[in-house]
């Protein structure tokens, strides 16, 4: 028998699972199959290049490679966009992941992640080891309006990521398409800080203490102490973000708790592109009519509330992506190779919101915009997967399918962007 294509490259077939079907018989390897799994296998063939194995592979864990960022670095040099925004060279893309690869490392990448079951929702990843990242989905995106009507926002804990996945663009028909909105290092800021118009001393000397015990510690030090204090001062050092970007994010003690949650009694319903692909083209006119006089209803009153129940309902669909892992994975909140020693708890539901005083903005005290903020830097928007490209390969969502060979994506609707 010859050998694997697999094999033959530098990686590592994966683990079988619970279930599996995969026989031994003389020493050789197969599996019983349908006619679909090996029409799917083919097209996975397929996708494995003379550079290495497909990137959802990777990302799936089906497949393992030693060095993920000349691969990913190797890969991404071939499919660049010309440059329409914000562009971080990949060289520099490199040498940002290479310093950073150490226990004191400060990496983080946002993602842009549209998931067929949760739909579109951002991932902020946070390095706080030499393998590992603190996880966050922010359903609508990281605020960049000082004066915006919605300035705090969800960010729900997920799981433990390896620090690889901060590397990652891809897309499969079980994930979606991943991009990378933003990436660079971050600063952890003191909560509290010295407020020069206040006279309260006692107040000033403790605040100036903490600073002064913070800064003997490295970022990702001071990430795991905020963090166990469920108060977080994150100012991030992107391509994108303007400078002096800084966003605050506490968990209330209503949100807060100590074990992991229980896998799910029933699992979300997945959707099936063959099925769905037709689904609004077939709406009649009366249906379309009814869908749009229930918004303009919802929209005339109570506007704010009805926003955050869909980021709410947006919450739930991204904290219930991983109902079908396996127990280790639930129990230790992490997936295999990272390790969360920092205590995460899956699906914690955070506030998050622009630090306005940090970010440079300042309060106007008087005159018909009293109350709002000026200086910092000009507002920015999320505006969502059919705007947004990759910082690094200047790629849209629906490239970075194209390029990964994903076709017919059925992906989830009433995504809207917050531009007020």
């Amino acid at each position: 028998m010859s050998t694997p294509l697999t094999l033959k490259r530098d990686i590592s077939p994966p683990p079988l699972r619970k279930g599996s079907t995969v026989q031994t018989t003389n020493g050789d390897k197969r599996r019983k199959s349908s006619l679909t799994d090996c029409s799917r296998r083919d097209d996975e063939q397929k996708n494995l290049s003379s550079a290495g194995p497909s990137l959802a592979a990777i990302e799936a864990g089906q497949v393992e490679i030693r060095n993920h960022l000349d691969y990913f670095t190797s890969h991404f040099k071939q499919v660049l966009r010309p440059a329409t925004t914000a562009r971080l060279d990949i060289d520099e893309f490199n040498q940002l992941y290479r310093r950073n690869r150490h226990v004191h490392g400060r990496h983080f990448v946002v993602h842009q992640h549209d998931h067929p079951v949760s739909g579109v929702h951002y991932d902020l990843r946070l390095q706080f080891s030499d393998s590992s990242t603190l996880s966050f989905a922010i359903p609508y995106g990281l605020p960049g309006n000082a004066n915006s009507r919605r300035p705090t926002r969800m960010a729900i804990e997920t799981r433990v990521h390896n620090l690889w996945n901060n590397l990652i663009e891809s897309a499969s028909h079980s994930t979606g398409s991943l991009l990378i909105w933003d990436t660079g290092e971050y600063e952890v800021l003191p909560w509290r800080q010295t407020d020069t118009r206040s006279t309260d001393d006692e107040h000033s000397d403790a605040a100036q203490r903490d600073g002064d015990k913070s800064s003997e510690q490295s970022h990702s030090e001071r990430l795991a102490k905020s963090f166990q204090q469920r108060r977080i001062r994150l100012r991030l050092h992107g391509t994108r973000l303007p400078t002096n970007y800084t966003i605050s994010m506490w968990l209330s003690s209503t949100n807060d708790r100590d074990c992991q949650p229980k896998k799910p009694k029933r699992k979300r319903r997945r959707i099936d592109p063959t099925k769905t692909a037709n689904k609004f083209e077939i709406m009649t006119s009366s249906e379309s009519e009814s869908a749009e006089m229930q918004q303009v209803k919802q929209s005339l009153d109570p506007a704010v509330k009805n926003e955050q129940e869909e980021e709410q309902d947006a919450a739930a669909g991204v904290a219930s992506d991983a109902e079908d892992e396996d127990a280790s994975i639930r129990a230790n909140n992490a997936y295999p190779g990272a390790n969360n020693t920092i205590g995460s708890i899956h699906q914690r539901s955070w506030f998050l919101t622009l630090d306005k005083k940090n970010s440079g903005f300042e309060r106007i005290r008087s005159g018909p915009d009293a109350g709002r903020r000026r200086g910092g830097w000009e507002p920015f928007f999320v505006r969502g997967r059919d705007h947004e490209r990759s910082v690094v390969t200047g790629r849209s969502a629906d490239e970075v399918m194209e390029d990964e060979g994903v076709d017919k994506f059925v992906g989830r609707k009433m995504w809207r962007p917050i531009t007020g």
